[in-house]
């Protein structure tokens, strides 16, 4: 065993970058396995509905709407509980909370008591437990990473999404077209629980919660408020969150929808429609992996609003998609559109977590979140009715039409303002009572270059 260094020696050589990070490593396998996870929830939940409980667009619709209604629920309230606690125990309840309900699901089929009922019900607790998750998730990696890692840091984490993405549709497939749909369930609760159990194996010790105890402790709708107000008067964080919210909005009308459109309308199997899936998601890694050169090249704010404008165009030849070789269509759509989503995650959370006062991180990230994701119950519910009342192609042109805001919002923004050739420059730390004026100025001096 070695001991400390004598005095006269040279200092060990710094670590660069996240490689050899072991607290990372953990988190990032924790995050992988839960992803993948999650890829097989996705489709597989749809299915049960579709094929097991012959349930109708509408009713799918109701499902996607429960898993994110939770956004809505309690999105603001979680980041001011994120901000007073640490952030790991949170994030393992989570998994343990989201493995136990989806555990559920087979059980009940194997019994043959399985309702939509039910199925809503567990969409609905996952959805609250996801909420949780992921603003201390979102929030934590700043406390276990230096702050010139977070691009690195989001771009790991971004990338195995995507891997997620584009293997977990075929491993859903084939689970549900060799074993059921419950028992790809079955699968995604079991990723739940050992990625818990690599969250409550780091050791880095997590800082206190920056936050005043006893009387002194500002009330939960102040916290909210503040939250909301860091996000609403800063222009780009607010630019950042009108985007993200149209991304999710539209995407949640094509999430109503794609399934039926896929099983029923095209008459493709579960494996079939895996493997279109995962096809299509090699987009994602691919933007995952472009991302920090893209950021490198032509900094940070065209980073974030680049790949929108390459990408999401494409999306427009996924309602053309047909049997056969029409099939194509779905697949190079698919890219283009998981392409740009990933790249401009990647840049725009990376940005946003450099812009928010440390001890606001976690109602910096639920306020964004409500922002961004409590509109997507909305667009699945929109998604739903009308993919019943007119049928689920035209449904999905409008879904594809209306993501094409997302590049004119970010456009319009700040972020089209850098200098030419300007550099990914680190944002400087923000004072913790600095408040929403200095993300202000700090978004104006490194974005427009003022």
């Amino acid at each position: 065993m070695s001991g400390p260094p004598r005095p006269g020696r040279p200092p060990r050589p710094r670590r660069t970058g996240l490689s050899g990070h072991r607290d990372f490593r953990s988190l990032w396998i924790a995050d992988t396995i839960s992803q993948f996870g999650v890829q097989v929830s996705i489709l597989a939940m749809p299915l049960v509905a579709v094929v097991h409980l012959d349930a109708g667009p509408q009713a799918v619709g109701v499902l996607v709407a429960l898993e994110f209604l939770g956004s809505l629920l309690v999105g603001l309230p979680a980041g001011v509980w994120a901000d007073r606690r640490r952030r790991r125990p949170v994030l393992v309840g989570a998994d343990l909370v989201r493995a136990v309900v989806l555990a559920s699901v087979p059980l009940a089929a194997w019994c043959d008591v399985l309702t939509i009922w039910q199925l809503y019900a567990v969409a609905l607790v996952q959805g609250v437990a996801t909420v949780f998750f992921d603003v201390a998730y979102q929030s934590y990696l700043p406390t276990l990473v230096d702050p010139a890692d977070l691009v690195e840091g989001n771009t790991r984490l971004q990338a195995s999404a995507s891997v997620a993405q584009m293997a977990g549709p075929s491993l859903a497939g084939a689970l549900v077209q060799a074993l059921t749909a419950p028992v790809a369930i079955a699968a995604n609760a079991a990723s739940f629980v050992l990625s818990g159990l690599y969250l409550a194996g780091i050791r880095r010790a997590e800082p206190a919660p920056p936050v005043a105890a006893g009387p002194q402790r500002p009330g939960l709708l102040r916290e909210v408020g503040e939250g909301l107000r860091l996000v609403l008067r800063d222009p780009v964080l607010r630019a950042l969150a009108a985007a993200t919210a149209a991304v999710n909005f539209f995407t949640a009308v094509f999430a109503a929808v794609i399934t039926t459109f896929l099983a029923d309308d095209l008459g493709l199997s579960a494996g079939l429609i895996g493997l279109l899936m995962t096809a299509g998601s090699a987009g994602g890694l691919a933007g995952a992996l472009a991302a920090p050169a893209l950021i490198r090249r032509a900094g940070h704010a065209r980073g974030v609003w680049l790949p929108t404008v390459v990408g999401l165009p494409l999306g427009l030849l996924i309602p053309t998609a047909g049997g056969g070789s029409g099939l194509a269509a779905f697949v190079v759509g698919w890219c283009g559109c998981s392409f740009a989503i990933v790249a401009y995650n990647v840049a725009q959370v990376s940005l946003r977590q450099a812009l928010c006062p440390d001890g606001a991180l976690g109602r910096m990230t639920a306020t964004m979140r409500f922002l961004t994701w409590g509109v997507m119950p909305l667009g699945a519910l929109l998604g739903g009715a009308l993919g019943a009342a007119a049928g689920t192609r035209p449904t999905l042109w409008a879904a594809q039409l209306g993501e094409l805001l997302v590049p004119l919002i970010l456009i319009a923004s700040p972020l089209r303002l850098t200098e030419p050739g300007e550099g990914p420059q680190p944002v400087p730390a923000l004072s913790r009572d600095a408040g929403t004026s200095a993300a202000e100025r700090v978004a104006e001096r490194n974005l427009m270059g003022s």
